[in-house]
């Protein structure tokens, strides 16, 4: 049933026209206007391709997208519904749902790595060996789960009107943050000190050490890992309050099971 579900979620996102606007069209647009005015300056030794730093970014920024709205605002609109309380006439349990969702919000997060990378090969001739875009497309795939348990927690807590302007709200802030729009050299101390508590500038940090031959930082590792856990955490204390005896009503059904 599980992998049903996930199927299902599946197929529905990728028959969104806005998931495929914002998850992977527009990072690609943004690659192709970067790469072309910024991407050209020579850089020095030990640096990135600016190419090669935009391509990193902009596969992150589809990436986190395409985790957090195949979870939130759809898991908000569901609740609101009434279709996950139609779930509990089949074998299926709060756990079974929301696995689905999370492993859907990590597959719909894969076409914007890849394609935004793509383009990049094609269109501007980045290069890099064949470890590295092994390596690269894997870890910068699992390092967006933080975003599609966050997903979860919003579509957990908020109601269906401010769950798309809420979960856009935190992917901008947190892409601007985390150093996805300009690079995190760029940004003055303090807010460098932002970024590096950021998943999303330690998503990026995982593509941009293996585009330079270098391995992920176990600070890398650390900080995504601990986000995991706290939104995981954040989740399962979403999913106890509406499951407490006196909640009726789909919220109700949803967390059931």
């Amino acid at each position: 049933m599980t992998l049903h579900l996930f199927r299902l979620e599946c197929l529905r996102m990728l028959r969104d026209p806005r998931y495929l606007a914002l998850a992977v069209i527009a990072p690609i647009g943004f690659y192709l206007l970067f790469a072309t005015v910024f991407g050209g300056g020579p850089t020095r030794p030990g640096e990135l391709k600016g190419t090669v730093e935009i391509m990193v970014a902009m596969a992150a920024y589809g990436a986190i997208w395409g985790a957090l709205s195949a979870t939130g605002p759809r898991l908000a609109h569901e609740r609101s519904s009434g279709w996950l309380g139609q779930l509990r006439a089949m074998p299926v349990t709060a756990r079974q749902l929301l696995t689905a969702k999370i492993a859907a919000g990590l597959a719909v997060a894969l076409p914007a790595l890849v394609l935004v990378c793509a383009t990049a090969v094609v269109a501007k001739g980045v290069r890099l060996e064949a470890w590295q875009w092994a390596a690269l497309l894997p870890a910068m795939w699992l390092g967006s789960l933080p975003f599609a348990l966050l997903g979860v927690v919003v579509g957990l807590l908020v109601g269906p009107e401010a769950s798309f302007p809420l979960s856009y709200g935190l992917y901008m802030a947190t892409s601007a943050l985390g150093g996805l729009w300009v690079p995190p050299a760029q940004l003055s101390p303090a807010l460098q000190q932002v970024a590096h508590a950021l998943p999303t500038y330690r998503l990026a940090d995982l593509g941009w050490r293996i585009a330079a031959g270098h391995a992920p930082t176990w600070a890398d590792v650390a900080v995504l890992a601990a986000w995991c856990m706290g939104f995981a955490g954040l989740a399962v204390l979403a999913q106890g309050r509406r499951h407490r005896p006196g909640r009726t009503g789909a919220a109700s059904a949803a967390t059931s099971g």
